[in-house]
């Protein structure tokens, strides 16, 4: 399963991220180019001792002015007006897939260097309108997203169908609020302590995750009110926050990552699964049933996962479908805490991931994932190389 790492197998490094910066705050005026760039730029600048050019910039995003994010975002971040950029959106899972399609392309031959990730701006995302309906009259249609499934089928909106997903999977408020509170306690020792500084690029000398709260414990979680219906166990609380923030890394082979001695993330697998739109949030589960049983590995191989805490009853549902260790997921908290921007939220788990097995002698695996908007999951395994 892990053995000898072979020269032309993809590897992750030099992964870098933004802060994490609540909506309307700290990133309230900084369009999502302006995330992206500083964070391709530090990505770039700690490859570049290799002498290799980048074939390629590929960066998830799911709410932005539309166009090509990625090429433009390349520019803006000097990396000259011969790197091209590609820009992917699945949703949720945008920039977790941004690296899977980096590191297939170097698996392939396809390209030596890639720089991939995600970035979202939900402070400054446009606002969207359906055109007039010819022979009808009323105001424009306003929508906040695009649809996650056709017309006639599911397609709850993300909070509702956290709330049915607990019902239908026993997950209780109890325990959503324990999880809660475990991430934001987590999240603000690993901020307190120093464990996220290497991993973090300022922007505009902001350099600081500003959610999370530790005294924000299960029985101050417990006089939230339900979100999403009197009956409901889904609360502010114990969702994410809706966020700012970008993140990237360099995908290249094992050669190009032995010469910069760099430490990375040998990509052993990755795997993609669809499922039922009325129940979203337990995608990730048969994604990483698929992604292990690629790897002929199980769940007690894995030591390090990052999950994508969107919602803690999505979190926990996943984690029971696939018996999971809960001591190896967010260690450090999730987005509960830090917040979930969503098109940067899947290369967020594989920056943490680095951090996190990086500072550790456990040489088992390390898992990012997600649930996605519509019924999809992501997943992919990673090894430390050191």
């Amino acid at each position: 399963m892990t053995g000898s790492t072979r020269m032309d197998a993809p590897v992750i490094v030099a992964a870098r991220r933004t802060a994490i910066g609540s909506i309307g705050r700290g990133f309230a005026r900084h369009t999502v180019d302006a995330l992206a760039a500083p964070v391709l730029t530090a990505v770039a600048e700690a490859v570049a001792p290799a002498g290799v050019a980048i074939d390629d910039v590929v960066l998830g995003n799911t709410m932005g002015p539309g166009g090509d994010l990625a090429r433009v975002s390349a520019l803006r971040a000097g990396l000259g007006h011969d790197v091209p950029g590609v820009t992917v959106d699945r949703q949720c899972g945008s920039g977790l897939d941004a690296v899977l399609q980096a590191a297939s392309r170097v698996r392939a031959g396809d390209a030596r260097l890639v720089l991939a990730g995600g970035a979202e701006s939900a402070s400054t995302a446009p606002w969207r309108y359906w055109p007039p309906v010819t022979g009808e009259t009323g105001p424009t249609r306003r929508y906040e997203r695009a649809p996650f499934a056709p017309e006639g089928m599911p397609d709850p909106e993300m909070g509702p169908a956290a709330d049915d997903l607990a019902a239908r999977f026993g997950v209780s408020r109890e325990r959503q609020d324990a999880w809660a509170a475990r991430s934001h306690r987590l999240a603000s020792a690993a901020r307190s302590a120093g464990r996220f500084d290497a991993e973090l690029v300022g922007v505009a000398g902001i350099d600081a995750d500003d959610r999370p709260r530790a005294t924000l414990d299960e029985a101050r979680l417990a006089r939230f009110r339900p979100a999403f219906g009197p009956h409901g166990t889904v609360t502010a609380g114990n969702s994410c926050g809706n966020a700012d923030g970008a993140a990237a890394m360099a995908v290249t082979s094992e050669a190009v990552r032995a010469e910069l001695g760099l430490p990375g993330l040998r990509i052993v697998a990755t795997a993609v699964a669809g499922g039922d739109p009325a129940l979203p949030g337990i995608g990730a589960a048969p994604a990483i049933d698929r992604v292990l049983d690629r790897a002929g590995a199980t769940v007690a191989d894995l030591g390090f996962v990052e999950i994508t805490e969107a919602f803690a009853a999505q979190l926990l549902a996943v984690s029971d479908a696939v018996g999971l260790d809960e001591a190896t997921i967010c260690a450090d908290g999730g987005a509960i805490a830090l917040g979930h921007p969503w098109g940067a939220s899947g290369a967020l788990l594989l920056v943490r991931l680095t951090t996190r097995m990086h500072a550790s002698d456990d040489a088992r695996l390390g898992l990012a994932a997600c649930s996605i908007g519509g019924g999809q999951g992501i997943a992919m395994l990673v090894e430390a190389v050191k």
